[in-house]
């Protein structure tokens, strides 16, 4: 299903795409070295129900998962990529982690991730891979806009992940968003301008680049959940929530 949105519901929108941004801002700045998962989990579930909001992972059960998933934030760690199951895990200096959520607020979902590397260790392999998600999402958002096509987005950050040196998947990515976590239109991370779902205001989107550092295949962790890398290398993902609008794309899930 392809929902689009009217101006109070993308109204909305914006509140629920500022409150996922606050949430991930301010758990990454208490996140450091000996940070279990299991706390970010309880941190992210507390600004949660604070807010008068809903997780759309807590009884999320699609069939690629051994749901329901159960906690209010995926947390992955190095080689984890996709739909990382919080455990009890204490992060150590020069981990890379991807935090990812979403939530549901006054009936409107937005969903964003954002990756970072833990502590003083800074891998340069690690921060240029984190930097390679980020200018490709910058570019998917850029080409995103009325009368666009999604191939449009898909090609743009194809672009930018290809030419950094990555091998890109395509069993998961980007995808529309709006009284439900996960609809209609797919956006890939690669493809062919001009083809795919033509874009109109009030359409919004989950764009969400996402790297192996030396693989393109997936294999799932013995919970069912976590996607990793199959060659355990790290992994690196960034995502946003936006708005088609007369104008382009408006970015919701920006920090404040």
């Amino acid at each position: 299903m392809v929902e689009i949105l009217s101006p109070a519901e993308v109204s909305r929108a914006r509140r629920t795409g500022a409150l996922v941004a606050g949430i991930l801002q301010s758990v990454r700045g208490r996140t450091t070295v000996g940070t279990n998962l299991l706390d970010i989990d309880r941190w992210a579930r507390a600004m949660i129900v604070e807010a008068g909001a809903e997780s759309c992972y807590v009884d999320y059960a699609p069939s690629f998962g051994r749901g329901p998933f159960g906690h209010y934030i995926c947390t992955g760690v190095n080689d984890a990529v996709l739909h990382g199951l919080p455990h009890d895990y204490a992060l150590a200096d020069g981990d890379l982690l991807t935090l990812d959520l979403a939530v549901s607020l006054d009936g409107v979902a937005a969903d964003a991730a954002v990756s970072f590397v833990v502590g003083e260790s800074k891998p340069p392999a690690s921060m240029a891979m984190i930097d390679a998600t980020e200018r490709a999402l910058s570019a998917g958002i850029a080409a995103a806009g009325p009368g666009a096509r999604t191939g449009d987005i898909s090609h743009a950050i194809g672009s930018v992940l290809s030419a950094a040196g990555y091998a890109i998947n395509t069993e998961f990515g980007g995808h529309g968003i709006g009284s439900t976590m996960h609809q209609d239109p797919h956006i890939a991370n690669t493809g062919r301008r001009g083809r795919g779902y033509k874009l109109r205001p009030g359409l919004l989107l989950a764009l969400e680049p996402w790297v192996m550092a030396d693989t393109a295949e997936l294999v799932t962790d013995p919970d069912g959940w976590t996607l990793r890398s199959a060659t355990g290398c790290r992994t690196a993902h960034s995502e946003h929530t936006i708005a088609i609008t007369d104008d382009g794309a408006e970015i919701l899930t920006l920090p404040g």
